[in-house]
């Protein structure tokens, strides 16, 4: 429990044990009863506060609408799939009788064509930002290392972090925009949509300076003692790298990696509002051009979305860091 980073199921755990029951449900009440309470409150006022705001879309949505248009964006999920499997269900229908008629009939499925449902645009947006990351990871654990072994490529690449590092994804999108308009042809069977990979490669310049930062910090740490015996005993150098400098450094280059997707997922949702690249930053972009009167509550649950998402994904890198550390604790 420690390692996933869930420790308020840690006193139920120990409570089944049977270990001091007091003292559990004294935990069990700081770790869960106190985030209740305040989220409860933070519900209160948020209701209390929005009740009394006028927009051009009308009030404020508090959470009883907002919880109204989640359950309308599950129930839109489920009636769109039901549309696809009835789609395919009298495509099978007429091939069947088309084959009945004439064996040698040629027929095809087409495919559905419906519009994307708020959890497609989910799994698109995890898509995107992963592909993203992952080029990100390939480029800056790699530049980390050089960095943290050679002190001549840290100086020399030091000024063009310092100066890249801070540059917003807004100001990234138009460049990424223009060089993939220029080098990429997409068509109807590519792969790859151009939205697509303008969004993820905008993903990757904002967010691999973390890695490439703690990577080069965590190299550069390493106890001089294994680096002078990878030179008394002369190993390789890739095998200094993958059986010393790697090893020894993997707790910084996870903090680096946790801290990059957390960049990635922010600044996914920009560039997908700007790129037009389906996924939730389009989702609530089309939400504020449609303008209806549910379309403030509908933004506030990509809102609450992309705050939950954000969640899991550093619960899942933090627990990857536990796993790699060996013991260590890590925040």
């Amino acid at each position: 429990m420690d390692k996933t980073g869930l420790t308020w199921f840690v006193p139920f755990v120990r409570l089944m044990a049977g270990e001091n029951p007091r003292q559990q449900m004294k935990e069990i009440m700081l770790q869960i009863g106190v985030p209740v309470l305040a989220f409860m409150l933070f519900l209160v006022v948020w209701s209390v506060l929005a009740s009394g705001i006028q927009t051009s879309l009308g009030t404020l949505p508090g959470p009883a609408q907002v919880a109204v248009e989640a359950k309308g964006l599950i129930d839109e999920h489920y009636n769109e799939r039901n549309k696809a499997a009835e789609f395919y269900k009298r495509q099978q229908g007429r091939n069947a009788q088309l084959l009945a008629e004439d064996p040698k009939a040629q027929v095809s499925i087409r495919g559905w064509t419906g519009k994307p449902t708020y959890f497609d645009q989910i799994f698109t947006s995890l898509y995107t930002v992963f592909t993203g990351f992952a080029l990100a990871t390939l480029i800056a654990v790699p530049l980390g290392i050089l960095c943290g072994l050679s002190r001549t490529m840290q100086i020399g690449l030091n000024p063009l972090i310092q100066i890249f590092r801070p540059v917003s994804p807004l100001a990234w999108l138009p460049i990424v925009t223009l060089v993939v308009s220029a080098v990429y042809v997409s068509s109807d069977d590519a792969w790859f949509q151009k939205s697509f990979i303008t969004s993820a490669i905008t993903v990757m310049l904002c967010s691999l300076w973390p890695t490439l930062i703690n990577t080069a910090l965590g190299v550069s740490s390493i106890d001089k003692d294994l680096i002078n015996v990878s030179k008394v005993l002369r190993l390789h150098w890739t095998t200094k790298v993958m059986k010393i400098v790697l090893p020894s450094s993997l707790q910084l280059i996870f903090t680096g990696l946790r801290l990059s997707l957390g960049v990635g997922w922010m600044v996914l949702i920009a560039a997908e509002m700007l790129a037009q690249n389906p996924g939730l930053g389009k989702f609530v972009w089309d939400e504020f051009q449609n303008g209806s009167s549910n379309s403030l509550g509908r933004i506030m649950v990509a809102v609450f979305t992309i705050g939950f998402v954000g969640f899991l994904l550093d619960r899942v890198m933090h627990t990857l860091q536990q796993l790699v550390s060996f013991g260590d604790r890590a925040h």
